[in-house]
């Protein structure tokens, strides 16, 4: 069996013999030599050249993808015939060491200490002697209300470092019940949810059902010393409402790793939105333990086992 893998980071699974691992340029179609391969692990390939081979690859049995969000390749168009496993669970670390970063930043007022940086200024207003919960202002996580909107993986990974640092975690899916030790509500609940609510967390995945999810009307549920995380994907925030929102400081401000676009433009107005930090997708990009993944899903596909991570098409 060929197996392509992607020259995007630095791969080497422990492959069973008769597999024929071949690297390939992920920025670039798959060479004509290799659209013979039954396998493809796929690292931050072009959509054109992922749906170029999903029609020029007519052996592929399996597509791999390292992303935790599987979103840029069922777009593809594979055949049904094609079985396509996630990289769910590689992102777990780093999303949320990236997650918990863009909350004690807002939290702590590390933009503002960068601009007082920039003036040169010592800031009296961030530093010294502060109260723990000044009115209308979370400045702690500790005794804070955090609720986590898409409670998988990443998810269930973040909330205990949370807890850990004082919040009272909840978190939001399709269901209501108990998650690995936290409460979850069910979405038909939200509204309530969120009004009480100092820290809304985002890590929903890109389906046409959470297109523009947190849109004015579930933005003007949170208080108005809310913040807004997300670190899933960018088109579930309906960007316009949010920088309405902030404009008119119905929200204390926001973090955004993902954008509807990416890159975010230049002439975005979310780079001008007060209260707005921004990162460029940063999150993840770093798949933890795709060897042993990719090397499990090769044995598996051979012996005609369950894959990981298999996704429902």
């Amino acid at each position: 069996m060929k197996l392509l893998l992607p020259d995007s980071l630095p791969l080497a699974p422990d492959l069973p013999d008769g597999v024929d691992a071949v690297v390939y340029d992920a920025a670039a179609p798959v060479p004509a030599e290799h659209r013979d391969a039954e396998a493809l692990v796929v690292w931050g390939s072009s959509g054109a050249d992922l749906a170029a081979a999903s029609d020029q690859m007519p052996n592929l049995r399996w597509v791999q993808t390292l992303a935790a969000g599987p979103d840029s390749v069922l777009r593809a168009g594979f055949p049904g015939d094609v079985v396509i496993t996630s990289g769910s669970g590689l992102h777990d670390a780093t999303v949320t060491e990236h997650a918990l970063a863009l909350t004690l930043a807002l939290l702590r007022r590390l933009p503002d200490a960068a601009a007082a940086q920039a003036e040169h200024r010592w800031a009296p207003e961030l530093g010294g002697i502060q109260p723990l919960r000044p009115h209308g202002r979370v400045t702690t996580l500790i005794g804070s209300r955090v609720l986590i909107w898409g409670f998988g993986n990443i998810g269930q990974t973040l909330a205990p470092l949370l807890r850990q640092l004082g919040a009272h975690v909840r978190g939001v899916a399709r269901s209501a019940g108990q998650r690995a030790g936290f409460d979850v509500v069910a979405e038909e609940d939200l509204a309530a949810e969120l009004e009480r609510t100092d820290v809304l967390v985002m890590i929903l995945p890109a389906t046409d059902a959470t297109a523009r999810a947190l849109g004015a009307e579930r933005l003007a549920a949170l208080p108005a010393h809310a913040y807004v995380i997300n670190v899933g994907r960018g088109t579930t925030v309906d960007e316009d409402a949010l920088a309405a929102a902030l404009t008119a400081g119905e929200i204390a401000g926001a973090a955004l790793d993902v954008t509807a676009v990416e890159p975010l433009p230049a002439d975005s107005p979310l780079w001008d939105t007060p209260n707005l930090l921004i990162t460029p997708h940063a999150a993840g990009g770093r798949p933890v333990g795709a060897d042993e993944l990719i090397a499990h899903n090769v044995r598996a596909l051979l012996e005609g086992a369950p894959l990981r991570n298999v996704v429902a098409r």
